[in-house]
């Protein structure tokens, strides 16, 4: 095969890239090292008849762009479900606060516990909901001239009481935002994890944004594929299939031919070496560009790539299969259909993240929880269901080596969840664990870091991975980079895939 556009990786960002090359015509080949596609977009049967998701448990940031519309995703299969409410806060001491898609209803719930609490989270709402609509059209990926005029208008409604506070906000920590903006940890504790879930530590400066993300899960609800993740990776395959794209798995690559200053091949493990026309990596930009390159970025763009930051915190995961849906005391029909937040308080959160940054398990352990199968039969058998946990400050390198501590997970985890809802652990059938060992030896994702690297502001959009590398070109002719270490965030967004493609295809004219 001579001549193609070769993407390296078929998670959903370089399928993305692929759909949008072979719409245009060209020849595309994906090359996957893994024996399926799908990166972090993958569902798999981790316990015998029971199916979970990997990674991404909720996708958010794809259903705010026009991608599926575009690509015609739902034509190809994609069949998402809505979460609401897309949060639930399950508070030890019994207090629930249920997040929904409607303003109006989340702050009725809030103020079933607390009047003055569903004020102060309508004042955090006032600034967050045009904060977000003001980064929206980056995150959509529309650079054009006439986003301009609505992102003026949001950040004037933005910045119009205390303007200089709220540039402050933006810039601060969310720790620090949460304790200004929101009265306790009622409302604090749950909004944190929904930020944590980004990656970013309570007291990381610029930290902010993602705290007043909460905004875009009002705006644009949070969402589950209809069998899992995998929904979204099955629609993209059949849709670059359609095209006349091919993706080929357990095809790991070994080096990025580019001569002379253009890319020339791609040699997988094993030898066999694909001609390329061009390239798009949609894997870690520093594997990419500093350990696949052949020869590897070097000169100052090289540096700043090397110097790129991923902390040692991660996320760590553990799959429950159970014959009933935890028990909440004093549940109502749909607290099960979203995230459920078992983080009580903002400091512990706090807390945890410093643990796990210095190498320790936290204890205590702040944890979410997912339970897919209350809105999606297909996932468990009959009367029976799956819970996703997930601990968002977990160590990449723990001390004592995960092997060891992985047991300690598990039993932590499920006293956690038994500490919310009474009775569960006997209604346990079989536990799985994806812990960041795991994720490193499989995905090749270094330290397990699925969005490969921090998302701080200066390792955020046209900075992501670096300044120089933010538009998805490189200083090698015909290769070009995507995935969710590129310009403009990691997530489930698609966004760097089909920027990176229409990158290739400017270039092309």
């Amino acid at each position: 095969m001579a001549g193609v556009d070769v993407v390296v990786g078929a998670g959903h960002n370089g399928l993305v890239a692929a759909c949008y090359l072979a719409l245009a015509g060209r020849d595309v080949l994906v090359v996957e090292q893994l024996d399926r596609p799908g990166g972090g977009s993958r569902t798999e049967e981790t316990i015998p008849g029971y199916r979970f998701d990997l990674h991404s448990a909720a996708h958010n940031i794809i259903n705010m762009t026009d991608i599926p519309v575009e690509l015609d995703l739902a034509g190809a299969g994609l069949d998402y479900v809505e979460m609401d409410p897309f949060s639930v806060a399950v508070h030890a001491d019994g207090r629930r606060v249920r997040f929904h898609r409607s303003i109006e209803a989340t702050l009725e719930s809030i103020a079933e516990e607390s009047p003055s609490e569903a004020a102060a989270y309508r004042r955090f709402l006032d600034t967050a909901v045009p904060l977000v609509r003001t980064v929206l059209p980056a995150i959509r990926g529309d650079t054009s001239a006439r986003a301009l005029p609505g992102q003026v208008v949001n950040a004037v409604r933005a910045l119009r009481h205390q303007p200089l506070t709220t540039v402050r906000d933006v810039l601060s920590p969310y720790d620090s935002l949460l304790r200004r903006r929101l009265s306790s940890d009622l409302t604090r504790g749950p909004v944190a994890a929904f930020a944590a879930h980004a990656g970013v530590g309570p007291t990381v400066p610029g930290g902010a944004l993602y705290a007043f993300w909460q905004a875009a899960y009002h705006l644009f609800g949070q969402w589950h594929g209809r069998g899992g993740a995998q929904n979204l990776t099955d629609a993209l395959v059949s849709r670059l299939t359609s095209l006349g794209g091919e993706v080929r798995c357990s095809a790991p690559v070994e080096r990025i031919e580019a001569g002379g200053g253009r890319v020339r091949a791609v040699v997988l493990e094993g030898g066999e070496r694909i001609e390329a026309s061009t390239v798009i990596t949609a894997i870690d930009p520093k594997t990419a560009l500093l350990d696949l390159l052949d020869p590897p970025l070097d000169g100052e763009a090289g540096a700043d790539l090397a110097a790129a930051r991923r902390s040692n915190v991660v996320q760590a995961v553990v799959h429950v299969a159970t014959d009933r849906l935890p028990a909440y005391p004093g549940g109502r029909p749909g607290d099960w259909n979203g995230l459920q937040s078992y983080v009580d308080r903002l400091d512990d959160l706090s807390s945890a993240w410093a643990q796990a940054e210095a190498g320790l398990l936290p204890d205590p352990l702040p944890l979410y929880a997912f339970t897919p199968s209350a809105i999606d039969d297909g996932l468990a058998p009959p009367g029976q269901h799956t819970v996703y946990l997930a601990c968002p400050a977990a160590p990449s390198r723990v001390d004592g080596g995960w092997a060891a501590r992985r047991d300690d997970l598990v039993e932590r985890s499920l006293d956690v969840l038994e500490a919310r809802a009474p009775g569960v652990r006997s209604s346990v059938l079989g536990v799985a664990t994806w812990t960041p060992d795991e994720m490193e030896r499989v995905e090749r994702w270094p330290g397990g870091h699925p969005m490969y690297l921090d998302i701080a502001l200066d390792q955020l959009g046209p900075f992501r991975p670096t300044k120089r590398l933010g538009g998805w070109r490189t200083p090698v002719g015909g290769l070009y980079i995507s995935g969710a270490g590129t310009n403009p965030t990691g997530g489930i967004a698609g966004t760097p895939g089909r920027q990176a493609a229409r990158a290739l295809l400017a270039d092309q004219k």
